[in-house]
C-alpha cells in the first residue's frame, strides 16, 4: 500500500520507511527528494528556496498520482501487481506527453529504482536509477579530461581532483536538464542499460529536475536555483600574464614594465604561491615582496591589477598554526593527524605534512577573511588565485576527512564551493565589488560567488588542446560562464622549440575567445616543487619572432572585443546564458548543431573553429541552420546547415560572424 499527500506545490508519497517528496521548484521544475524514516531537515546542496512560476497542480489515485508544474509533468505510479512494489516516478513534457526522463528499477524482483543501503550511521549507500534512450546526448557534468562531449556511454566519479570538476549537473538532448543536488562522493553511470546515480554515503536522495523548452531556458532554470554569477568586472576581460612563479616583487614589476614598454595590452598579473611566509600565514615574504602597497600602486598607474595566489593549505611552521588547531578550524581525521598533504614551503628542508582549514566552518571563514583583508586587500590587492581548492588531498579519496558540514563522504564536493564563497563574503562584507576568483574546482552555485574555473594542471600538448574545447563547453553547461586555461598548457613546453612555439600559437588563438584569457605553465627547464622554483620563461615575447607577432596581434584583438565580451558577460549574469557555449544552445532545432564538438558559438555572433592538431592548415567547419554566416578574413557569406573546408594558415583559425553581427575584429 503506498500513500500520496499533496501538500503546497509539493506531492509527498510514503511507502514502507520511505518518504519522497515532489516539490515545484521554479518554472516548469520539481526538486525530489528521499530518504528513510524522514526527509532531513538541513541539505549541503546547491539548491536556493525558488517559488513556482504558478501553482502546481496536484492529482491523486489510488495507485497513482500526477504533480503539474508548467511544462513538467511528474507521475508516480504504484504497481501492487509486483512482488515487490515501490512507487516509480517518470517525467513527462506536458504539452506533448512525451516523455522526458523515467527511472527503471536495478532489478524486476528487488532493488527497485531506489536503494539505501544503511551503514548504521544514519548514512546510506545510495542508488537512484533511470532509463537509459538510445541516441540520447548528455552534456555537462563540470569539466572533465575524457575529451568528450557528449557524455553518453560515460562512466564518472563524483569526486574533486586536480582537472576533474564535479558539477553533477546532465543537459539531455531530450529536453530536459538534471542536477544531482548530493555532494557526497559517488559515481553515475551513464550506460545503454540504464543511468544511474550513486552517492557512497548521504542521507537522502536530492535532484532537481526541469522540462524547459529550449537548451538556453534549461540553463535559464538552472542559474535561478543555483544563482546568478556576478557581472564581470571591467578589468577582467584582458589579458592576464603569468608564469609558474615570478620569485620577487623586482621581477614583476619588471615584466609589467616590458608589457607597457612594447605597447601590449595587460589587465592582469599574478604572484603565484610561495610568494608567501609560509602557507597560513596569508601575507607577503618580506624578504621578497619587500614593499606590496607600492608595488600595487605602481601596477595600478600602469592599468593593472595585481592577483595574489592563495592556497588552503597550512604550514605546521604558519604563525597561525595553533590558531588554527586550537580553534577547530582545520579539515578534520576520522583517523589519524589532521595533515592530509605534503610540500616543501618556506622554512622546510624537506617535504613535510600540511593541513586544510575547512571553509564550510563559518568561524574558519572569518579567520581566514581578516587574515586576507589586512595583509592583501588592504595593500590594494583585491584578486585571488584559489589554487588547489578541490582540496588535492593525498591519498585522493577524502573518505577520512571530517568537515563542519558533515563527514567527507557525504560533503566533500562542496569544498571549492565553499572556499569562494569565504572570499565573497568577505568582499561583499567589506563594501567591495565582486571579484574574479581563479579556481581550480567548483561544485554546482560555485558561479554566484564569483568562482572563475580554469582547467587545472594540463599537459602541454596537442592532444591537451584538443580536450580543452570539450571541457570548456561542459563546464559552461554545467552553469560556470566564466572560465580558461594554462594557454600552452601547464606541464612542460620549451620556449625554444619551434614545435611547441606552434602549439602556443594555436593555443592563444583558441584562448582569446575563451571568456577568460590567461597564459600560465611551468616552462622548461622544470624543477621538483619547492620555494626555490621559478619555472622557464612564459612571456609572449618568449617564443620567437614569428610566435611574437602574432602573439602581439591576438592581444590587440582582445582589446577590440571587450565591449562584446561584456555585452555576454552581462547576458551571462542576467539569463544564466555562458558566453562560450556549444553550437546547439543557440541551434537547437538543428540536427548537426548537436553533433559537433569541436567548435563553438563566443556569444550568438561569433563562431570558433580551433585548430588543435600539430601542421593543420584548414579544417571543416560546420555552419549551423538557422543564419548566414560570415567568414571573418575574407567576408564570404555562406547559407548555415553545411559544412565548408576553411584555410588555417598559421596566422590564424577559422571564425565566422553571424550575417548582420556588429562584432570589431579588425584592426
Amino acid at each position: 500500500m503506498v500513500t500520496f499527500r499533496p501538500l503546497d506545490n509539493a506531492l509527498e508519497v510514503r511507502h514502507r520507511h520511505e518518504v519522497l517528496r515532489i516539490e515545484a521548484w521554479g518554472a516548469d521544475s520539481v526538486r525530489v527528494r528521499g530518504s528513510q524514516y524522514r526527509i532531513p531537515s538541513e541539505s549541503a546542496g546547491a539548491l536556493e528556496d525558488v517559488a513556482p512560476a504558478g501553482s502546481a497542480a496536484v492529482t491523486v489515485q489510488t495507485d497513482d498520482a500526477t504533480l503539474v508544474n508548467g511544462e513538467l509533468t511528474v507521475t508516480v505510479r504504484f504497481d501492487a501487481e509486483l512482488a515487490y512494489p515501490e512507487p516509480q516516478l517518470s517525467f513527462t513534457r506536458t504539452s506533448t506527453g512525451a516523455e522526458l526522463l523515467a527511472e527503471s528499477r536495478e532489478h524486476f524482483w528487488m532493488p527497485g529504482a531506489r536503494v539505501y543501503l544503511g551503514n548504521r550511521s544514519g548514512a546510506y549507500e545510495i542508488h537512484q536509477q533511470f532509463e537509459a534512450y538510445e541516441g540520447e546526448k548528455l552534456y555537462g557534468l563540470g569539466q572533465r579530461t575524457h575529451g568528450r562531449l557528449d557524455i553518453k556511454g560515460l562512466s564518472l566519479d563524483l569526486v574533486q581532483r586536480n582537472a576533474e570538476v564535479n558539477i553533477p549537473f546532465v543537459l539531455s538532448d531530450r529536453g530536459y536538464g538534471m542536477l544531482w543536488n548530493v555532494p557526497a562522493v559517488g559515481r553515475v553511470e551513464f550506460a545503454s542499460n540504464a543511468t544511474r546515480w550513486q552517492a557512497d554515503q548521504a542521507r537522502e536522495i536530492d535532484y532537481w529536475f526541469t522540462a524547459a523548452p529550449s537548451p538556453a531556458d534549461i540553463l535559464a532554470r538552472y542559474a535561478d536555483v543555483t544563482g546568478h554569477v556576478p557581472e564581470l568586472p571591467e578589468w577582467a576581460s584582458g589579458f592576464w600574464q603569468s608564469k609558474l612563479r615570478y620569485l620577487d616583487q623586482e621581477e614583476l614589476l619588471g615584466v609589467a614594465r616590458e608589457h607597457k614598454r612594447r605597447g601590449l595590452p595587460l589587465s592582469v598579473i599574478v604572484a603565484d604561491y610561495f610568494h608567501w611566509s609560509a602557507m597560513g600565514d596569508y601575507r607577503f615574504d618580506d624578504a621578497e615582496w619587500p614593499d606590496p602597497a607600492a608595488m600595487v600602486s605602481e601596477l595600478g598607474e600602469l592599468g593593472i591589477e595585481l592577483m595574489v595566489s592563495i592556497w588552503p593549505t597550512i604550514s605546521p611552521l604558519s604563525e597561525n598554526f595553533a590558531d588554527y588547531r586550537d580553534r577547530g578550524l582545520l579539515v578534520g581525521a576520522d583517523q589519524g593527524v589532521e595533515f592530509q598533504q605534503t610540500i616543501q614551503d618556506k622554512g622546510m628542508s624537506t617535504p613535510m605534512p600540511l593541513a586544510f582549514y575547512d571553509p564550510t566552518n563559518p568561524e574558519t571563514r572569518e579567520y581566514i577573511w581578516n587574515l586576507v583583508k589586512k595583509n592583501y586587500l588592504d595593500q590594494g590587492i583585491r584578486v585571488f588565485w584559489l589554487d588547489a581548492s578541490e582540496p588535492e588531498l593525498n591519498p585522493a579519496h577524502p573518505g577520512n576527512t571530517m568537515y563542519y558540514a558533515g563527514s567527507g563522504a557525504e560533503v566533500a564536493n562542496i569544498y571549492p564551493k565553499e572556499n569562494a564563497r569565504l572570499f565573497a563574503e568577505g568582499m561583499a562584507a567589506t563594501g567591495q565589488q565582486p571579484t574574479v576568483l581563479l579556481c581550480r574546482s567548483a561544485w554546482a552555485g560555485a558561479q554566484k560567488y564569483g568562482a572563475a574555473v580554469w582547467s587545472g594542471d594540463i599537459p602541454a600538448t596537442w592532444q591537451s588542446l584538443e580536450q580543452q574545447i570539450r571541457a570548456g563547453l561542459n563546464i559552461a553547461i554545467s552553469g560556470i560562464p566564466w572560465w580558461t586555461t594554462d594557454i600552452g598548457g601547464f606541464h612542460g613546453g620549451n620556449a625554444s622549440d619551434p614545435a611547441y612555439q606552434e602549439l602556443m600559437i594555436r593555443w592563444f588563438q583558441f584562448g582569446v575567445f575563451c571568456p577568460l584569457f590567461r597564459l600560465h605553465g611551468d616552462r622548461e627547464p622544470r624543477t621538483p616543487t619547492s620555494s626555490a622554483q621559478t619555472g622557464g620563461p612564459n612571456e609572449v615575447w618568449s617564443y620567437g619572432e614569428q610566435a611574437y607577432g602574432i602573439i602581439s596581434e591576438l592581444l590587440h584583438l582582445r582589446e577590440r572585443l571587450r565591449p562584446y565580451i561584456h555585452e555576454q558577460m552581462r547576458a551571462a549574469s542576467a539569463t544564466g546564458l555562458p558566453p562560450m557555449r556549444p553550437l546547439f544552445v543557440d541551434y537547437p532545432d538543428d540536427s548537426g548543431a548537436w553533433q559537433v564538438e569541436d567548435e563553438f558559438l563566443f556569444g550568438p555572433d561569433i563562431l570558433v573553429a580551433p585548430i588543435s592538431r600539430a601542421g593543420q592548415r584548414s579544417r571543416e567547419v560546420y555552419l549551423p541552420l538557422g543564419a548566414r554566416w560570415v567568414d571573418a578574413f575574407d567576408g564570404t557569406v555562406t547559407e548555415g546547415g553545411v559544412s565548408v573546408s576553411v584555410d588555417a594558415p598559421i596566422e590564424r583559425i577559422p571564425v565566422f560572424l553571424r550575417e548582420g553581427a556588429e562584432v570589431n575584429l579588425g584592426r
